[in-house]
């Protein structure tokens, strides 16, 4: 109470805001794992916006993801920065099983795949250099294959790290190496390993513990987000060879998620917390990345993320660091509003539904229309709109920034954009887990450590 009397005195003397009303609970714990697209979390928090829209809101790092989502479900974190794939997972029962729901994507893009000094060395006989001697991207995982290869030849396991088994991150490494042409393995209903006929074996290692895990030559390689690929630059243990824009140009990334019965409960307070969080993306993206370097700063913080500023600053401010010295403009490495990166599309929950499907997560086919009712169940566009509608009538944006004709579906991802050159349209889902060339098809099913036709 003392805390809120403090605040209400402050704001005598500030010009006046549009508190969203009625707020069921306006006093939340928010929980983050320490990467740098928590962005919206801690600017929302730092700028205001959170008691600006009548939240009183802390933010508690999570030691992984697995806990970071029972929290949520136990109630003990009332939303958090999510794996895509986690509130999906759940609400099909894979894993953990719980009604989870997002109004809010977090952000596009942001991920990278590193490898260690010795395989990057063994990789770049394998890649073309341009006119300044510099390697070419997009790097193709084709210029790794022969490394797996003369790894078996002498009786060595290829490893990579990934952060989670439903993580964007293991399905965009899944992604590059099969488009390089490397089975990076199978799940079954009675194999959860995902390793299962597998050339290159993904384990999952804690986003922070990435650079620690390759430097001790446990892993060979990881996919993970920033600033874990730059810090293994700045250490000088490995080199990013590949960020996921390249994979796939503006790929969806984390989401908010709280469960289906907070939603249900707290209207208002969702409400709120939508509407601040929009604010902050806003912010990050606006007049070209102006406020990167601030939000650099607050990101560096210990709370926060708590990494070296420069780390952080080189993907954050636009560009990306791969051997040490080669940095390069990316400028939408990180992308938190435009684009419509918050918008909650449908097309990008089928997406890692289809990648589920694809690598057996999902063990059995599924018709078209299961796709799209499974999306909608934790996707919830309706509380987006709701929520941005209010931050163009408090003054704080105009409609012509948000994608309100939407029906749910982003437009289909041409073939150009997308690393192996597979368009991805959302509401074909069966058509295009066919069209991939590495992955089960229609009809298939892993059982007794095999792909059954």
């Amino acid at each position: 109470m003392i805390r809120k009397i403090l605040f209400l005195t402050t704001i005598l003397a500030q010009p006046a805001f549009a508190e969203t009303p009625g707020i069921e609970k306006d006093e939340l714990t928010l929980g983050f794992i320490k990467l740098t697209d928590m962005a919206p979390l801690a600017i929302a928090k730092e700028k205001g916006f959170f008691e600006e829209e009548g939240l009183y809101v802390t933010l508690e790092a999570q030691a992984n993801w697995k806990v970071l989502l029972d929290r949520v479900i136990a109630g003990e974190l009332d939303g958090a920065h999510m794996l895509a794939g986690q509130p999906i997972a759940a609400s099909i029962g894979y894993g953990t099983e719980a009604k989870i729901i997002t109004p809010f994507s977090m952000d596009l893009n942001g991920n990278g795949i590193t490898v260690s000094n010795d395989v990057w060395a063994l990789m770049k006989e394998n890649i073309a250099t341009d006119a300044d001697g510099r390697p070419q991207h997009p790097i193709s995982a084709a210029a790794l294959k022969p490394v797996i290869e003369e790894y078996k030849a002498e009786g060595k396991p290829f490893n990579m790290g990934m952060v989670f088994p439903v993580s964007t991150h293991n399905y965009e490494l899944r992604y590059w190496l099969a488009a390089g042409g490397i089975n990076p393995g199978f799940y079954s209903p009675e194999d959860v390993s995902g390793q299962i006929g597998a050339e290159a074996y993904l384990s999952v290692t804690p986003p922070p513990q990435m650079p620690a895990t390759l430097e001790a030559g446990t892993i060979d390689g990881y996919a993970v987000g920033e600033p874990w690929n730059q810090q293994a630059v700045l250490k000088g243990i490995g080199v990013p060879v590949i960020t996921d824009y390249e994979i796939w140009k503006n790929n969806p990334e984390k989401v908010f998620g709280l469960t289906a019965s907070f939603a249900e409960d707290n209207p208002n307070t969702v409400l709120a917390l939508t509407k601040a969080l929009i604010r902050a993306a806003i912010w990050l993206d606006e007049n070209d990345n102006a406020n990167r370097a601030e939000a650099v700063e607050i990101l560096s913080r210990p709370e926060y993320v708590g990494a070296d500023p420069g780390v952080i600053a080189n993907s954050m401010t636009g560009t990306f660091e791969y051997e040490k010295g080669d940095k390069r403009d990316v400028p939408d490495f990180n992308v938190f509003f435009r684009y419509n990166a918050t918008f909650p599309y449908y097309s990008d929950a089928v997406w890692y539904l289809t990648q589920m499907r694809r690598w057996g997560q999902i063990a059995e086919d599924q018709p078209d229309a299961w796709y799209d009712a499974t999306a909608k169940e934790v996707y919830r566009p309706d509380l987006y709109k709701a929520a941005a509608e209010a931050v163009i009538a408090d003054g704080n944006a105009s409609a012509d920034m948000f994608d309100f004709d939407a029906d749910g579906y982003r437009m289909a991802t041409p073939a150009a954009d997308v690393i192996d050159g597979m368009g991805y349209d959302g509401t074909k889902p069966n058509a295009y887990i066919d069209s991939l060339t590495i992955g089960l098809k229609s009809g298939q099913t892993v059982a007794n450590g095999a792909v059954i036709n």
